[in-house]
């Protein structure tokens, strides 16, 4: 006979994800461990086995949860009838607001992805080129005489707008909307108009 799903089966894979991203950024995936995590759930380590038969295999989902809920919210930002700027401004903003509580799971994602399978680290690899795609061309756009037969200046411009977003939380921990916000206008007038336009 099948085993039934418990209710509360969607709330607790959320909170052993949650709790999974923050042993793993503060421990590294290598040193942490399952016991840890139990810990932190506040549940028995036989209780996560229920959900997960690895460490890899929640890696795996942590990681697939995060980064394909990120792709998705980033991706299908209504852009139709904005100006390139505009569009700009509008993406980078939800990419700050995108990544806001979830710092841990940001760090694991610069750490972990390379403990998994290689086929997994494709599927993975696969969401960030989507938003990486996303964003050139929304910069293409905004300057294409700049970029117009420069598809190296372009990736560069478009990783540098990526590494002011991704590294955010490292010098400004914790911040709220209304700091993320600030912070979006002045990637944005960065990017659009240099230190000398704004």
């Amino acid at each position: 006979m099948a085993r039934t799903i418990a209710k509360d089966h969607g709330e607790k894979r959320s909170q052993i994800l949650k709790s999974a991203a923050k042993i793993f950024a503060d421990q590294g995936f290598d040193r942490a461990s399952m016991s840890q995590l139990a810990t932190e759930c506040g549940i028995s380590k036989a209780n996560i086995y229920h959900y997960y038969d690895s460490k890899h295999a929640l890696l795996y989902d942590l990681l697939d949860n995060y980064l394909s809920t990120l792709r998705d919210r980033i991706c299908a930002i209504p852009l139709t009838g904005c100006s390139p700027e505009d569009a700009l401004r509008e993406t980078v903003l939800q990419t700050l607001l995108a990544y806001q509580g979830a710092d841990d799971e940001h760090r694991v994602q610069s750490s972990g992805l390379s403990a998994l399978p290689e086929d997994q680290q494709s599927t993975l690899r696969a969401y960030q080129r989507d938003m990486v795609q996303h964003m050139s061309n929304i910069l293409a756009r905004c300057a294409p005489a700049q970029f117009d037969g420069h598809p190296a200046r372009l990736r560069a411009t478009t990783m540098s707008v990526f590494g002011m977003l991704n590294w955010f939380y490292m010098w400004n921990p914790g911040a709220d909307e209304d700091e993320r916000r600030d912070y979006a206008t002045l990637v944005s007038d960065l990017t659009l108009k240099g230190i000398s336009g704004f």
